[in-house]
């Protein structure tokens, strides 16, 4: 057993039963998945370098970034091209955290991950050879929502192939934090004495007599039009019957044609009486 200053004891999980591919696991709650200890990845002659790292993983890790939940002790790394990576990762919280790699060449990394889990407080370890090239990878738990909480960082191979979003420290988040102040609710003791009423009372109203016209406009024009509707309906029946339906839709136009025609008359003589009242000279003094 390890022990954390904080007095939590690290169970550490050694004997790990191998499933094959890669894949080791305990019924302690450890599991390593996509372990490569000896083949080489297409593209490297040799192990460039042998290196170790400490991941740890927690709550506490998290307190730095406003917002987040959990968090790695690290959130970023670097590595030359075709090193041998062994990876110790403690979990030092109560619950599961996984450290994952996502992007391996599938051939040689099954699902192209690597994967460290365990339930803390715990430590396991494996081991992966990094790919050739430039390229930055990512690292993160995969436990449900522990990565948008904070648990993600980014491992770059070589120079790497850009900065991943959101990286808690290292990049800007894509869905930024709102720490706007929320709305206060004033206690009823203190709000102003407002009659809500007020302004309603003392400014008049200048749409209601406006809508008050155009409602006694149309029930006027409605009212005339029901009693000539009335008026002529029998004339109407005595004059279209016998009448076929074309004969009565060209009587229809023809009334109708001859009503525009007076209207138009009646108009074209009451511009002249005024046009002549315009050109009259006014009498000398």
């Amino acid at each position: 057993m390890a022990t954390l200053s904080n007095a939590k004891e690290i169970e550490e999980h050694n004997n790990l039963m191998d499933h094959g591919g890669g894949h080791l696991m305990d019924m302690g709650g450890g599991m390593v998945m996509g372990q490569n200890t000896e083949t080489l990845p297409g593209g490297c002659d040799k192990i460039a370098a042998t290196k170790e790292i400490t991941v740890h993983a927690g709550h506490k890790y998290a307190e730095k970034f406003p917002g987040r939940m959990f968090a790695f002790d690290t959130q970023e790394y670097q590595f030359e091209p075709c090193t041998k990576l062994t990876v110790h990762f403690i979990n030092e919280d109560s619950i599961r955290h996984q450290w994952m790699m996502h992007g391996l060449p599938k051939y040689l990394y099954p699902k192209g991950m690597f994967h460290l889990e365990v339930t803390g407080p715990g430590k396991i370890s494996g081991t992966l050879i990094l790919p050739p090239g430039d390229k930055t990878y990512l690292v993160h738990c995969d436990i449900a929502q522990h990565m948008e909480k904070g648990m993600k960082g980014q491992l770059k191979v070589g120079k790497g192939s850009g900065d991943l979003p959101s990286i808690p420290g290292v990049t800007a988040y894509v869905i930024p934090d709102d720490y706007g102040l929320a709305k206060v609710d004033i206690p009823v003791s203190q709000q102003p004495n407002i009659n809500p009423n007020a302004a309603i009372e003392s400014k008049p109203s200048t749409t209601a007599p406006a809508q008050d016209q155009n409602d006694s406009l149309i029930s006027g024009v409605l009212v005339i039009g029901l009693a000539a509707g009335l008026l002529i309906a029998p004339f109407m029946a005595r004059k279209f019957k016998g009448m076929s339906v074309s004969e009565v839709v060209s009587y229809l136009f023809e009334l109708i044609g001859q009503g525009i025609g007076f209207i138009t008359k009646l108009m074209t003589k009451l511009l002249n009486v005024i046009s002549s009242r315009k050109n009259k000279s006014l009498p000398e003094k």
